[in-house]
């Protein structure tokens, strides 16, 4: 899950939350939607592989 911060970045959320923290894990924070979106897509395939 991809949300803009306030920064103006762009945040990979865990799409599962947390039982621990009952919050979202942060996967990483990208300068452009695009950079967000090609390293979520890398996150999808190793969870496969």
């Amino acid at each position: 899950m991809i949300r803009k911060i306030k920064s103006g970045e762009f945040r990979i959320y865990s799409r599962h939350v947390d039982p621990k923290t009952k919050k979202r894990k942060n996967l990483g924070t990208f300068s452009t939607r695009a950079k967000a979106e090609e390293h979520e897509r890398a996150i999808q395939y190793f969870k496969q592989h």
